[in-house]
């Protein structure tokens, strides 16, 4: 997941925008939140086309299937009984080489046109390029995309800050009558990997289960199947609070979920680098915000559980769990059985624990 914050107001200035009723003629739309980007272009639909999709002002094509005499014509003919026509072109590669060129043509042609196609368009055109399943990476040393970005909005749909996403679900979940905490709402951000197109059908098993106003915890955990980073976060909770048992269950949990080695290892060792990261911050008295901010985290409770943890182990303990990680992941390239390799390593971490233990 890329967890990049939307901290650009791309997206704020467009919602803000469009509650005005301001639409523009060009828009480029990405990014990793589903959820946002599908509501906001469901609303363009509903501003431009309010007598549905089946319009005769309403025009879409996949970017691999598109020719440009088509988008041209659809650009050229006026709305009919209308002030606005929307254009959507779905995944349409035109950062990579040659913008759809004809067979045995270089494509230059084809860019140049591009170019004269988004400089120029009419007032009553409103034309959006969405990236869903090609990515959004345009070369700025590429003319043509400098000229693309200079006539378009590009709205970056990307994962929403913390407070504002905690906000979000509480406003859910109050939708269906029920309330949540901050720090339960916080834990089900996290278990979901914070994506709002999870939440919401999350939200909506949890409030048809629990038979309370308020959600708890239990409530979450019953219903809700964490993403792997929440299962390797459980497997080391359990390994960090001397809990071996438990993190043996969780490990056998991502065995049964058919986890790549691999993926488990990568998830278990991110989190014994911020566990060393937590001690390493104790000791310099670097505070926990900077901790946050130094181990990416999004949520606070994340860093008060590693902090606290921290404190009751010594720098040379999380060192040696940071190099046995380390040790296991040159071990799985040449392993024949990775899944026995990963067991060996939670034996090792929990050793390590019990040491810290017996010291006391």
């Amino acid at each position: 997941m890329s967890n990049r914050k939307n901290e650009n107001g791309s997206y704020d200035r467009f919602s803000e925008s469009l509650k005005k009723g301001d639409i523009g003629r060009f828009y480029i739309f990405h990014g990793d939140e589903r959820y946002l980007l599908e509501h906001s272009i469901n609303e363009l639909r509903r501003f431009i086309c309010p007598e549905g999709l089946g319009s005769f002002n309403y025009r879409r094509y996949e970017g691999k299937d598109l020719q440009l005499d088509d988008l041209d014509n659809a650009i050229n003919t006026l709305p009919a009984f209308a002030d606005r026509t929307l254009i959507e072109i779905h995944d349409y590669d035109i950062f990579k080489g040659k913008a759809n060129a004809p067979a045995g043509g270089d494509g230059g042609d084809d860019k140049q046109r591009l170019a004269e196609i988004f400089s120029d368009l009419p007032e009553y055109v409103c034309l959006v390029l969405i990236y869903s399943v090609i990515p959004f990476k345009p070369d700025m040393r590429v003319k043509l995309n400098k000229e693309i970005q200079a006539f378009a909005q590009v709205v970056d749909f990307a994962v929403q800050e913390q407070s504002r996403l905690i906000n979000w679900i509480s406003r859910r979940f109050a939708a269906s009558g029920k309330r949540i905490s901050k720090s339960d709402a916080e834990y089900l951000a996290y278990i979901t990997d914070g994506y709002m197109s999870a939440l919401v059908s999350e939200i909506e098993k949890v409030s048809a289960y629990s038979d309370s106003e308020t959600i708890s915890r239990m409530d979450i955990d019953t219903v809700v199947t964490p993403v792997l980073n929440a299962f390797a976060y459980t497997l080391t909770d359990a390994l960090l609070d001397n809990k071996y048992a438990k993190a043996l269950d969780t490990l056998s949990d991502l065995f049964e979920m058919r986890e790549p080695a691999q993926k488990v290892l990568f998830s278990i060792s991110l989190k014994m680098r911020q566990f060393l990261a937590a001690r390493i911050c104790i000791e310099s008295n670097i505070d926990k915000k900077s901790f946050m901010e130094m181990c990416s985290l999004r949520y606070d409770f994340q860093a008060t559980a590693l902090l606290t943890t921290a404190r009751k182990t010594n720098l040379s303990n999380c060192r040696d769990a940071v190099l046995l990680c380390a040790k296991a992941a040159y071990d799985l390239n040449s392993s024949s059985d990775p899944d026995a390799r990963l067991v060996e390593l939670i034996t090792q971490l929990s050793g390590i624990q019990e040491k810290t233990q017996n010291a006391k």
